[in-house]
């Protein structure tokens, strides 16, 4: 039997309240998140196109749209070829993998910048391999090996010190900025993971570009090299970092201080990419900034979610996107504690 010490029992009694009133409201905020989560994969569920697309409102049906949506399902747990929602992420798998382009680029929608969904695209097919099965996994390691291979000839182009080792909007591009680097980064990470031929030298050569783009006295990080830095962009930094085997290295940590002192705000440009890198970065970080950005950032989602589950930027080409990219990207951002995505996993 062990004997307790007054002291040890004074002491209990006085934490016990508290711990109590935590651990309700943990309790209460658990259910109110998975009640959003399951109406906002609900309002997907209803968004998705006769052809099995997504779409972005400014852009119509996207291969990125649509790769979001599909992350979102399987964030929340749900998986091709079963399930409530099994057929639909099937055909959304089958939609995406239907418009890959002769070179390997993976894109269905006018923009500027089609490396950005690529990047995205190419995330969500080396997530979803291993849980599909026949002919639609062959199609899609197919698919992902070419996607693969375009991603990294795309950093291979000629590009000056400022510029080596990062990706910007098209494949051929002599510069490059942080935002589009994360994706294709996440993306040579997942396909990795799951035995796609990788050198470690190209994920080297990326990682040093994310150091480069330590934002102005190396504070957080910025867009590019020397810029300024913002919630948005550290968190995709930190990500970057941590999930290349950079674990709590002095940048990340500086870079996750940062990002406590000056929090993602829901009246930032790009919120919602934002919520998203800063949700999954700080999750990988761990410990009390996890906790503190968890503590900022899931109450400013469950607060703007629409009565139809869905969420909506307020603010330039964010709010352009519409709901679809919005809704996924929250989803994302929500469900990172649930672990279902192997890339959020520690």
């Amino acid at each position: 039997m062990i004997r307790w010490l007054p002291t040890s029992l004074l002491l209990i009694s006085l934490l016990l309240p508290a711990n109590i009133s935590r651990a309700q409201e943990l309790d209460a905020q658990k259910k109110q998140l998975d009640a959003s989560i399951q109406r906002a994969v609900q309002f997907l569920a209803n968004s998705q196109q006769p052809s099995g697309a997504w779409s972005f409102n400014s852009y119509g049906e996207s291969t990125a749209a649509t790769s979001l949506a599909i992350m979102a399902f399987m964030a929340a747990g749900y998986v091709p070829e079963e399930g409530p929602y099994g057929d639909q992420i099937n055909k959304g798998i089958d939609w995406v993998l239907a418009h890959q382009a002769d070179n390997g680029l993976v894109v269905h929608h006018k923009s500027h910048g089609p490396m950005y969904s690529h990047g995205i695209s190419t995330l969500m097919l080396a997530e979803v391999a291993g849980m599909l099965k026949g002919e639609r996994e062959k199609k899609c390691r197919e698919v992902l090996e070419r996607a693969v291979k375009l991603i990294v000839s795309a950093q291979n182009v000629n590009k000056d010190k400022r510029n080596a080792g990062g990706w910007r909007y098209t494949q051929t591009s002599t510069d490059s900025d942080l935002s589009v680097t994360g994706w294709q980064l996440l993306a040579l990470r997942a396909a990795k993971n799951i035995g796609c031929d990788i050198s470690k030298d190209h994920i080297d050569k990326a990682v040093a570009y994310v150091r480069n783009c330590r934002g102005r006295n190396n504070v957080g990080f910025a867009y590019q090299p020397g810029g300024a830095p913002s919630a948005t962009r550290t968190g995709t930094g930190i990500l970057a970092l941590e999930i290349c085997g950079q674990h709590h290295t002095r940048d990340a940590l500086e870079a996750s201080d940062y990002l406590i002192q000056k929090p993602l705000h829901p009246d930032e440009f790009y919120y919602f990419y934002g919520a998203y890198y800063c949700s999954v970065g700080m999750f990988q970080m761990g410990g009390e900034y996890w906790q503190k950005t968890r503590d900022a950032i899931v109450p400013q989602l469950l607060e703007t979610q629409k009565h139809d589950g869905s969420w909506l930027a307020t603010k330039g080409s964010e709010k352009q996107a519409g709901k679809v990219y919005a809704t996924s990207l929250a989803v994302l951002a929500l469900a990172v504690e649930y672990q279902y995505l192997p890339i959020y996993q520690r």
